[in-house]
C-alpha cells in the first residue's frame, strides 16, 4: 500500500462559472453561481464589484447591480469536467482523484520523475488543462490540503515545510468558520499562532473539530492521498445479464451496490476516504473514475456521480466505439480504509427513517423508477403549490427557496386540502352571465354569482374574499408573473382558491 509522499493538485478557478457556459471566468461579465441562496463561485468581474464566496444572494446583488445569478448544476459540472480529466489521464498521469469538478489531486512522486521534476510536472499539468481551454494552476506539497492551498498561487511547498509555509495564512483557510471567529476574538489570527497552542489545551477547549484543525495547522494529516486500493475485500460488483445498453439500470445498480458496500464497511467497522467506480464494457474495455468520499456521500450521491460520469462518457462516445456494445459489469471499490469513529449509515449520511423503509423504497424505485417514491419538503413561495416540494426518496433537498420568509402576499392558513398539479380551467360569472374581471387596481368588474370548474360542475357563489395581487420576478422579463388570487365559497359546500392571469380564471386548489 502506498501512502504519504508528495501530492500535486490541479485547480481551475471559478470552474462552476465556466461550466455554466460563461466562457473564461476572467473575461465573463458579473456572474454568480449560487446554491441554496449563497454564492459558491463568481466571475472576476463580480469579485471586483465586491461579490464574495458564501455571500447571500441579496447582498451580492446589492453590491453588483448587473449581477447575473445562475443556480448551480453539479451534474452539469461533472459532465463538463470529465473530458479534461480523461485528457490529463492520457497525457500527464495515468491515475488521479477528482476531489470536485475543477479540482484534482494525484501522487506527485512517479509523474515528477517521468517529467523531470516537480516544477516540470506542475507546468505540464497546467499546460494540459490549457489545451482544453481551461485556465488552471497547480500546487505541490506533502498533503492534499496544503497542495490545494498552494495551487491558488501556483507554488511548490518544500518537503517537510508545510507548517512554516502555512503559518502566515489567516485562520479562514482551515475551513472552520465558527472556530475561526472564536479564535480571532481571543487574538489568534494566523495558522501559525494556532499551531503554537499546546495540543492538550486545544483538545480540552475546542474538542474534536478544534484538534483536527490544529493537526492541519501543524502539517499533520491522518489521511494522506492514496490512489491504490487498500484491499479488494470490500469491493461490490454487479453483473448485468443481459448486457445493459441504457444508463438507468446501471444507476439503479450503483445505488443498490452502494447500500451493500455500506453494509460491508459497517460490519468491518471502517470507512473509506475514496471510492472508485469501474465499468467493464462488452468489447473488453474498462473505464474507471475515483471520487473523494471521506464518509460524506450517501448511496444516492454515489449513484448520481456514477450517472453523471456515464453520461459524460456517453456524450464523448466512449461507451460506443464499434463492435459489441453495452455495460457488462459495475464495481464499487473503496480506497484507503480507516477505522470508523462513529455511527455509519446509508453510505454514509445521517439516517432519519427506519432501515426497513429505506430498503423498501429503494426496491420500489429500482422497479418503477427513481421518481416513483417521493417525500414532502416545505419550500418558499406565495402560492400553495410553491410551498411544498416532492423530492425523490433518498435525494438531498436542493430547493433554492427557503420556507422562512418574508414572503409578502403569501396566503395565510387554513391551507387548501387539495392542490392541483395543473390548474383547472374555471369560469367566474356575475348575475347577468358575464365574466368577472379584475382591474389593474384589484377591483372586481361585478359581484361574482356563479363558479364553474372544469370537471367539477358549477354552483352559485355564497361568499368570496379578495382579490389579492401577486407580482413576482418583476426584474426578469422571461420569468415575471402578475396574477391575482381569490377565495370563493359556493352553495354546494365547496371552497376554492382561484387565480386569474391574463384575464383567464383558473382553479389552483380546493379547500374541501
Amino acid at each position: 500500500m502506498v501512502v504519504g509522499g508528495r501530492v500535486i493538485v490541479g485547480w481551475i478557478p471559478d470552474f462552476p462559472v465556466l461550466a455554466a457556459g460563461d466562457g473564461p471566468a476572467g473575461r465573463a461579465g458579473p456572474v454568480a453561481v449560487v446554491h441554496r441562496g449563497e454564492v459558491v463561485a463568481c466571475s472576476a468581474a463580480a469579485r471586483a464589484a465586491g461579490v464574495r464566496w458564501r455571500m447571500r444572494v441579496r447582498v451580492a446583488q446589492s453590491r453588483c447591480a448587473g449581477l447575473r445569478v445562475v443556480e448551480r448544476d453539479l451534474a452539469a459540472e461533472i459532465r463538463a469536467f470529465e473530458p479534461a480529466v480523461r485528457h490529463i489521464e492520457g497525457t500527464v498521469m495515468p491515475r488521479l482523484e477528482v476531489i470536485r469538478p475543477g479540482l484534482i489531486a494525484a501522487p506527485a512522486r512517479g509523474p515528477s520523475r517521468y517529467w523531470g521534476g516537480e516544477a516540470q510536472l506542475a507546468d505540464r499539468l497546467v499546460a494540459a488543462l490549457g489545451e482544453k481551454d481551461l485556465p488552471a494552476r497547480a500546487g505541490i506539497a506533502d498533503s492534499v490540503f496544503t497542495a490545494a492551498l498552494a495551487a491558488r498561487t501556483g507554488q511548490i511547498v518544500p518537503v517537510g515545510g508545510e507548517a512554516s509555509w502555512l503559518a502566515p495564512h489567516p485562520l479562514g483557510v482551515l475551513g472552520v468558520p465558527r472556530l475561526t471567529e472564536l479564535l480571532e476574538r481571543l487574538g489568534i489570527r494566523t495558522v501559525g499562532a494556532y499551531a503554537a497552542l499546546p495540543e492538550a489545551s486545544v483538545l480540552a477547549r475546542f474538542g474534536a473539530e478544534g484538534i483536527a484543525a490544529h493537526r492541519t495547522a501543524r502539517g499533520h494529516h491522518d489521511r494522506p492521498l492514496n490512489v491504490r486500493a487498500d484491499t479488494d475485500a470490500h469491493t461490490v460488483a454487479y453483473t448485468f445479464e443481459p448486457v445493459a445498453h441504457l444508463l438507468e439500470p446501471v444507476v439503479f445498480a450503483a445505488k443498490a451496490s452502494a447500500e451493500q458496500l455500506h453494509e460491508r464497511l459497517t460490519a468491518a467497522g471502517v470507512v473509506c476516504a475514496r471510492l472508485e467506480a469501474v465499468v467493464d464494457l462488452a468489447d473488453g474495455r474498462t473505464l474507471s473514475r475515483i471520487f473523494r468520499h471521506e464518509g460524506r456521500l450517501s448511496a444516492l450521491a454515489v449513484a448520481e456521480r456514477v450517472r453523471d460520469v456515464l453520461q459524460a462518457w456517453a456524450d464523448a462516445g466512449l461507451l460506443d466505439t464499434g463492435g459489441e456494445q453495452g455495460i457488462v459489469r459495475l464495481s464499487l471499490r473503496p480506497e484507503q480504509l480507516t477505522t470508523a469513529t462513529g455511527r455509519q449509515s446509508a453510505l454514509f449520511g445521517e439516517r432519519h427513517t427506519p432501515e426497513e423503509v429505506e430498503r423498501a423504497a429503494a426496491r420500489v424505485q429500482a422497479m418503477l423508477g427513481h421518481q416513483a417514491v417521493v417525500r414532502v419538503e416545505l419550500g418558499g413561495g406565495r402560492g400553495p403549490a410553491d410551498q411544498v416540494r416532492l423530492v425523490p426518496f433518498g435525494d438531498l433537498d436542493s430547493g433554492p427557496r427557503p420556507p422562512d420568509g418574508p414572503w409578502p402576499g403569501r396566503l395565510p392558513a387554513p391551507h387548501p386540502a387539495t392542490v392541483f398539479p395543473s390548474w383547472l380551467p374555471a369560469e367566474l360569472t356575475d348575475a347577468g352571465g358575464g365574466r368577472v374581471t379584475v382591474s389593474g387596481r384589484m377591483a372586481l368588474s361585478a359581484a361574482p354569482a356563479r363558479l364553474a370548474v372544469d370537471g367539477h360542475g358549477d354552483a352559485a357563489v355564497e361568499g368570496w374574499a379578495g382579490p389579492w395581487p401577486v407580482l413576482e420576478w418583476w426584474w426578469d422579463h422571461d420569468r415575471s408573473r402578475r396574477v391575482a388570487r381569490m377565495q370563493i365559497a359556493t352553495t354546494d359546500g365547496s371552497a376554492w382558491l382561484l387565480l386569474v392571469e391574463h384575464g383567464r380564471w383558473w382553479a389552483e386548489a380546493h379547500y374541501g
